[in-house]
């Protein structure tokens, strides 16, 4: 676990550097040790590190990537980073299970791996017309908690390129029996791709009760929108500070 201390530990340092996302320095007041984690959209690893520390060997860490390079190298990395609590998946999730087609735009003759977006229910293809395709299996975060009887998640991050209400669709079960943390990235430019807008996809989960939040002054604060420039916002459910399911959230603005 020492390679894993410091790989994560390197990750939140350049966070501070804005290397690497600030809200890593904030993972740990909502995900606690033994907690059972989803990083979805995993590409290299940035969360999957951090939050395998930080639930140790008694948790647990789901980590998805459609994407075969990146998925490659998180396998390779995470095998020698000793991280035995870390799963890694070569797939993408969604709201249903089967093939899809996966997009990845290239510029310049290289390809843009943090802009990959699925095709189904694409309506604005983008900036980019230059693309490969490639297909790709999809899951839903319901039946990969059925088919490896995960019996809670705690706390999931998830980065899909617009493609984020499928996933919550996907999850539908999970969010209503456990209730768990979710860190979005939410983007209107990635959003439109399928014809809908940040505040539908925010909004979808603040009627299920929960509140949303930004990483701001290296602390969680209260925001009722989604804004530019910021990328990603934290959903807490239920009363704030209070214990839930192996989560226990600490520091909080606005409470």
């Amino acid at each position: 676990m020492i390679r894993l201390t410091a790989a994560a530990a390197l990750l939140r340092a350049g966070a501070t550097v804005s290397l690497s996302e600030p809200e890593l320095l904030g993972l740990s007041t909502c995900v606690r040790p033994g907690a059972v984690c989803f990083d979805i959209g995993a590409a290299y690893g940035m969360y999957t590190y951090p939050l395998a520390q930080l639930v140790g060997p008694t948790g647990q860490v789901h980590s998805f990537e459609p994407l075969p390079l990146p998925y490659r190298l998180l396998e390779t990395g995470v095998r020698a980073s000793g991280a035995r609590n870390v799963r890694v998946t070569n797939a993408a999730l969604g709201a249903s299970l089967g093939w899809r087609t996966l997009r990845l735009p290239y510029r310049f003759g290289l390809p843009i791996h943090g802009w990959a977006h699925l095709e189904e229910g694409l309506k604005h293809p983008g900036q980019f017309a230059a693309a490969k395709t490639l297909e790709v299996p999809v899951y839903s975060v319901d039946r990969v908690c059925e088919l490896r009887e995960i019996a809670r998640v705690d706390f999931m991050k998830v980065d899909v390129e617009g493609f984020e209400a499928e996933v919550l669709e996907g999850a539908r079960w999970t969010i209503e029996q456990h209730r768990p943390a979710l860190l979005m990235e939410i983007e209107q430019r990635h959003v439109d791709k399928y014809g809908r807008t940040s505040a539908e996809v925010a909004g979808s989960l603040i009627e299920r009760g929960y509140r949303m939040h930004v990483w701001h002054g290296r602390r969680w604060r209260r925001t009722d929108r989604v804004a530019a420039p910021r990328r990603n916002y934290l959903f807490i459910a239920n009363a704030l500070g209070k214990p839930d399911g192996g989560r226990h959230v600490r520091t909080w603005d606005g409470a």
